[in-house]
């Protein structure tokens, strides 16, 4: 019988290794798989290359894996926003290594990874710092720089719901770069708020299928405020 779930998110992350690959989901705030980061961070593991959109928020999360010095490389679009401190402090002390994507490339290669694809060429970044070294080539009169995949050893994605099979579904902006992270892994661990019995999803809104997911990991709604909306934001 396929069951993927996993008791807890640190018998989830229990095989991550030092110098691993993790993409991580998330648009900021909004979809970001905290429980998944944080056991990563109890997990221990070093010397990690971080995918994700930004370089972390405030002192939980992505900022708290940086701050614990556990992140080699952050290969993102949006470093820099007014609660990046820990980001901040290590690449000024030339302790991190960046690589700056525009987030629409950041996408893009990503999906090209899941879908196998070798590269593709973009006329996004031509003629700046973020073509240098990259292959250019002109096409219908128009400059294009080539731009490689980006593969991982790990996702930590957050949906909605899920079945044992890992079929997800996923609640508004929380879906963001999280189906195309699901692809582009050798392992995706995916927290969700229910998990269903088989059947119970709607097989048209299921986004990520149960062949791009390992593990499934039920994770309990944050409480909410009088108003009814999550602490975290209506999209989370």
């Amino acid at each position: 019988m396929i069951d993927k779930t996993c008791p807890d998110p640190a018998a989830a992350l229990a095989d991550v290794r030092d110098g691993a690959t993790v993409m991580i989901g998330g648009f900021g705030t909004a979809g970001l798989p905290n429980e998944l980061v944080s056991a990563l961070l109890a997990q221990g593991a070093r010397d990690l290359t971080i995918v994700n959109n930004n370089a972390g928020n405030g002192e939980t999360g992505l900022a708290a894996l940086l701050a614990a010095g556990r992140v080699r490389k952050i290969i993102c679009s949006f470093p820099r926003q007014a609660d990046s401190h820990h980001f901040d402090r290590l690449y000024r002390a030339g302790r991190i290594e960046l690589e700056l994507v525009p987030q629409g490339n950041l996408a893009e290669r990503i999906r090209a990874a899941g879908a196998g694809i070798g590269g593709f060429f973009t006329p996004t970044g031509y003629g700046t710092e973020l073509a240098r070294g990259k292959e250019t080539r002109q096409i219908d009169g128009r400059m294009y720089v080539f731009e490689s995949p980006i593969h991982a050893d790990i996702a930590l994605i957050k949906a909605e719901r899920g079945d044992r099979w890992g079929n997800l579904t996923y609640r508004m902006t929380a879906r963001n770069f999280g189906p195309v992270m699901a692809m582009a892994a050798k392992c995706t661990i995916a927290s969700v708020h229910e998990v269903v019995p088989l059947g119970a999803l709607d097989p048209e809104a299921v986004v990520t299928p149960g062949v791009f997911v390992q593990r499934v990991v039920r994770i309990e709604r944050a409480a909410t405020s009088a108003g009814g909306f999550s602490n975290a934001g209506a999209a989370t």
